[in-house]
């Protein structure tokens, strides 16, 4: 069973003086006896989440909803590990893709099969669930030939394709989406689409974030709108 629990969770970053790191303010501090540049030594902190509580089960999809620098972002960071939280705790059971970065690990120089690898093993994915998805991952990607090939000499739609194709071919607990991912290659996008839905459909928990709320409205079971990083309400639909 899937599941996300968070309590209390907040996330802080600190923002240093620019002028503290810099060699000539440093010396000039110093030798007046800080009468120039004088600085605090201590950073200021930016809370980016704010004591956030809530509870995802299986079958939940959630819209994260807010302006920018809300901390929607923030959030599905936090969701993926790529952050830590500051304070409190979150509890992630299940396997989680992000899809935050979709060609996060992708190595131009490697050819495409290479590649779906590489990004293979840093989804989480073995060596031996990876191989039983190679094909799969090549025909979907429709590349052909050019998989032989270092990825540095795609297209931005080819490129695209394979690492749509390589993200959207495992089996997930959780997914995390920041927008609904769309892949723009005329001849790709209507079996991208209908991918990026039986993905969807198969997990067993979606977290999206969206300055859209009318896709919000048509993909999620609750909206979780985020106000300077603190949770205003939670919408059920």
């Amino acid at each position: 069973m899937a599941l996300i629990t968070a309590k209390h969770v907040g996330v802080e970053f600190p923002i240093f003086n620019v002028s503290s790191r810099s060699l000539k303010k440093q010396i000039l501090n110093f030798t007046t006896g800080g009468r120039i540049y004088k600085h605090q030594s201590s950073p200021v902190t930016i809370k980016a989440l704010d004591d956030l509580n809530f509870e995802f089960k299986d079958g939940d999809r959630i819209g994260l909803f807010g302006h920018n620098g809300a901390g929607k972002s923030t959030l599905l960071r936090v969701l993926a590990q790529i952050y830590e939280p500051t304070s409190g705790s979150l509890i992630a059971k299940g396997r989680v893709l992000s899809l935050l970065d979709i060609f996060l690990g992708m190595e131009m120089e490697s050819s495409g099969w290479v590649n779906i690898y590489l990004r293979g093993l840093l989804l989480g994915f073995t060596p031996k669930e990876i191989k039983a998805r190679v094909d799969a991952i090549a025909e979907f990607s429709g590349l052909d030939e050019y998989l032989n090939m270092p990825i540095r000499t795609y297209s931005s739609g080819m490129l695209m394709r394979l690492a749509f194709s390589i993200v959207t071919s495992m089996h997930v607990d959780i997914l995390l989406m920041d927008e609904w991912l769309s892949v723009g290659d005329a001849d790709f996008i209507h079996k991208a689409e209908k991918r990026m839905k039986e993905v969807v459909d198969k997990s067993s928990i979606l977290v999206i974030a969206s300055h859209s709320i009318e896709l919000l409205n048509e993909t999620c079971n609750k909206i979780l709108y985020l106000e300077h990083g603190k949770i205003s309400k939670i919408e059920v639909i």
